[in-house]
């Protein structure tokens, strides 16, 4: 080990926002991969978008108001918030860049040469160019509400992500009003993407909303000519403010905020790149951003809109091939699930293993006249959640069930109070967790009467029990009715719903307690082994790397010889290969079909080897404002399955890239081998 290196240096640290930045251009990378499915491009491209999205509103913003009160607040990277707000802009901008290139360049032609056209307003034919016509007076014109801009009518504050135009006009009106600019938004409730009418078998004609009101804008003013007209879109911060110290109803305060999210301060402004400067000047100033928030696009402002094309029904030749996933033999079809965990533990690799033991587990403790209590955790569960059904089933037939829901869920909300409030209205407990702390376990339990005693089930996971996410996430879950774990459930469940403290757990790691001070621990045992000079070795699997201190305990044990691997899915502080610091940390991250969402933390331990899963990554907020669960895989057998699977993702050629010292990422090739992709053989491994 080389002492005299401050392991604190700032350069040894890559930016968190930059790095996930950095995870979103490999997001990007996919709709350029020419052997993925053309749809599923495009579904890439869409989702690139999303994710920039949500960047924006919540970690832009955050920056965006740091800088505004002046702070010079930074992370390990020492970037204060101008300078990084500097480098994100130019970052994005590059992106935004290839983004458009990609779309106008690449996916639509390769769209077309299929039959799925995007048809411009300068290629209607005449019969579209009345069919349109007839659209916007029949269906979208009695909708439209242009607003004139003058004293009497200021510049309106536009939703957040809306579709909207700035119409520059000539001549008078009415009133004997000049020439001046109005605003015209689009209808939330339409498409933005409608089908043309056609005679054509197997081909799909397409317009866009927006060519739809460009075209007929100079019907909305009448005696006035429309000298432009211009699509943009601002984006707002989105992210929830509840002073935690002041409230006394989390659910009432939570309420309150969501109805602001729609109109929050403005971070970013798209404009098509036909805009001129004077124009965009205006809506800048009319927003109050500064040019470097200003981003012209050549296209339509928010690709997003594009994935309702995405899973067009005649078109599964363009998409991936579909897959059943697969059913443990343990578990068998429609047996009983608790018999089955009764003999031994039972681990799910979800997507290539089916979620419908997990909803089953919930359905049939429903249904179960032995079964007296649930318990569980709700983080994200999606709409018309069979798994919530379930449980206010069980709950109107007179079992004791108690629901933690997450409210503060980004983004889920409004969701999660609405299903809060349908547990509570069939007699379900629901506590939302303890205030300052987000409660994102997921951990389900149940309290069965056999024979003369009660028997605790449980089922623990990497991911939310939400059943579309568990088709496109990867996960794991396992079932278990080992009685330290259980009991250990037993005890963070009371914590959550009750005041005072359970004391220590037994076997289960648990964030803000004992998760944090646990890894370093079993970081410094991999250490002392190398130290010692027996082999020594790490493998992390995880969504986000960047909680200084852990930083710091890996690049410690890299350098007493500590073999170090880490999958990161995203956001990575980590840098690798600096000589005498990083040289025996690898940092890879899978970007493929499904979204890698597995914890999984694996210790070598001088040939006793542990694995853990979890549903904490190694950030800040989990370690120390989250509620999180982390445990161990017990049994050998499925202990040894996951350390084989990891091996798999190490092996992987197909959809890995390496990050580099520089916080580049480089795409790793098979060269002359054929390339492995992890996720293609645990579908051929587990799946039917």
């Amino acid at each position: 080990m080389t002492d005299d290196i401050d392991l604190k240096r700032p350069d040894l640290y890559i930016n968190r926002e930059l790095s996930l930045l950095e995870f979103n251009g490999r997001v990007l990378a996919q709709a350029l991969d020419a052997r993925l499915p053309l749809l599923e491009r495009l579904r890439f491209l869409c989702i690139f978008s999303t994710n920039l999205d949500e960047f924006f509103e919540i970690r832009v913003a955050r920056l965006q108001e740091l800088q505004a009160l002046g702070s010079t607040q930074a992370g390990p990277d020492q970037l204060g918030p101008s300078e990084l707000l500097a480098a994100i802009g130019a970052r994005v901008h590059e992106q935004v860049d290839i983004q458009y290139r990609i779309l106008n360049d690449t996916l639509l032609p390769a769209l077309a040469e299929q039959g799925i056209r995007f048809v411009a307003r300068g290629e209607w034919t005449p019969a579209q160019a009345t069919w349109v016509q007839e659209f916007f007076e029949h269906e979208l014109a009695p909708m439209l509400s242009p607003l004139g801009l003058d004293p009497a009518h200021p510049f309106p504050k536009v939703l957040n992500k809306s579709l909207n135009f700035i119409v520059a006009l000539s001549g008078t009106d009415a009133f004997g009003r000049r020439s001046g600019n109005a605003v015209v938004q689009a209808p939330r409730s339409l498409p933005r993407i409608i089908p043309l009418p056609h005679d054509e078998p197997g081909q799909h004609q397409f317009v866009f909303l927006s060519s739809v009101i460009h075209a007929h804008v100079g019907q909305l003013f009448p005696g006035m000519q429309v000298k432009g007209c211009y699509q943009f879109r601002v984006t707002r911060n989105s992210d929830l403010f509840v002073d935690e110290e002041e409230v006394d109803d989390l659910l009432r305060a939570v309420e309150g905020e969501l109805q602001s999210r729609r109109y929050g301060d403005a971070v970013r402004l798209e404009v098509a790149d036909t805009c001129p400067q004077t124009m965009t000047d205006y809506l800048l100033a009319q927003v109050g951003l500064e040019p470097i928030d200003l981003f012209r696009v050549n296209g339509p402002v928010n690709l997003n809109r594009l994935l309702a094309v995405c899973d067009l029904p005649d078109r599964p030749d363009l998409r991936f091939a579909p897959f059943t996933p697969g059913l443990p033999v343990p578990l068998g079809r429609g047996g009983n699930i608790f018999a089955a965990i009764a003999k031994g533990d039972v681990l799910l690799h979800h997507p290539f293993e089916s979620f419908l033991p997990v909803v089953e587990f919930v359905q049939q403790a429903a249904s179960d006249p032995d079964v007296l209590a649930i318990k569980q955790t709700l983080y994200r569960t999606g709409e018309a959640s069979v798994i919530v059904d379930a449980l206010v089933a069980a709950a109107r037939a007179g079992k004791e069930v108690t629901v933690v829901v997450e409210l503060r869920a980004r983004f889920d909300e409004e969701a999660n109070i609405a299903l809060a409030n349908r547990l509570q209205e069939a007699g379900a407990h629901v506590v939302y967790g303890v205030v300052g702390y987000k409660t994102h376990a997921k951990m389900s339990l149940v309290v069965r009467r056999e024979g003369r005693g009660l028997r605790h089930y449980a089922h623990l996971g990497t991911g939310n029990y939400h059943l579309r996410t568990a088709r496109l996430y990867t996960d794991y879950g396992l079932f278990t009715c080992d009685k330290a774990i259980t009991g250990d459930i037993v005890r963070v469940f009371l914590q959550l719903t009750s005041l005072g403290s359970v004391g220590a757990l037994e076997r289960l790691l648990e964030s803000p307690f004992t998760l944090h001070e646990a890894m370093l621990a079993k970081i410094e045992r991999e250490a002392q082994h190398a130290a010692a000079g027996r082999p020594a070795r790490l493998v992390i699997k995880l969504n986000a790397l960047v909680e200084p201190r852990i930083i710091q305990a890996l690049y410690a044990a890299a350098q007493v010889g500590v073999e170090i691997e880490l999958l990161v899915r995203g956001m990575c502080a980590v840098r690798p290969g600096v000589p005498g610091v990083s040289e025996r940390i690898r940092v890879r991250s899978i970007v493929g079909r499904f979204l890698e969402h597995t914890r999984v933390f694996y210790f070598h331990n001088d040939g006793a080897p542990e694995v853990y899963c979890g549903s904490a990554d190694w950030a800040e907020r989990n370690f120390f404002r989250r509620v999180e669960v982390c445990f161990p895989i017990s049994d050998p057998t499925l202990r040894q399955r996951v350390i084989d699977e990891l091996a798999l993702y190490l092996a992987d050629t197909a959809q890995a890239w390496e990050l580099q010292t520089d916080g580049s990422y480089r795409r790793l090739e098979a060269g002359d081998a054929p390339p492995v992709s992890a996720q293609q053989a645990l579908l051929q491994r587990l799946a039917d």
